[in-house]
């Protein structure tokens, strides 16, 4: 009776995670113990649009330079109230068009394993927002938190070259993975006839 209780059980909860909205841009999503609710925001004179929790903030200058002590340090780095869980978004002034992207990708992932053979490497591959791809690699690497898990992705903006990444605790990364995953794929680029229409 015990087992037909334990089956039970995990059945309702099973049921109950398929009633919870999974899609950002419909509403709450549960990541974790907690919902977060999603927003458009936008960045790089208002061109680059991506869905970001709605509480998650600029990180103040004096916690960028803690997190990120090269002065390298991403542009924008949009991170919860803790700066444990992070999305960054960096311009290089490094030409690239989208069908570079897999290369580019594909380099970028060789020099992190060189560059800390100690990393821990997974999935690599290609998604598409908005029609473009973005390359991507995910891996788990250490930092002054401990482990953390790190998706970087590459894509194409203005003849350019945008890099982006999401960290956050190890731990947590089976609450993050899938719900980051679909951040990356909001992403949208203005097009010049789309600000002109605005105009």
């Amino acid at each position: 009776m015990e087992f037909a209780d334990e089956k039970i059980l995990a059945f309702l909860n099973e049921a109950e995670k398929q009633r919870q909205p999974s899609d950002i841009r419909t509403g709450p999503v549960r990541v974790g113990q907690r919902y977060y609710e999603f927003e458009q925001k936008v960045f790089f004179e208002d061109k680059l649009k991506i869905y970001i929790p709605r509480d998650f903030s600029d990180m103040p200058e004096e916690q960028r330079k803690l997190k990120y002590p090269y002065e390298q340090r991403p542009q924008i780095i949009q991170s919860d109230e803790t700066g444990v869980i992070n999305f960054t978004l960096t311009r290089i002034d490094q030409e690239l068009d989208d069908e570079s992207v897999e290369e580019l990708t594909d380099g970028m992932k060789a020099m992190m394993k060189r560059a800390n053979p100690s990393n821990v490497f997974y999935s690599d591959g290609t998604e598409y927002a908005d029609g473009k791809p973005i390359g991507y690699f995910e891996f788990k690497g250490t930092a002054l938190d401990g482990y953390v898990y790190y998706i970087m992705f590459f894509l194409e903006f203005e003849g350019e070259t945008v890099m982006g990444t999401f960290c956050c605790l190890y731990a947590d990364y089976a609450d993050w993975r899938d719900t980051a995953f679909q951040v990356i794929r909001t992403i949208s680029i203005v097009k010049e006839e789309e600000g002109d229409a605005i105009l």
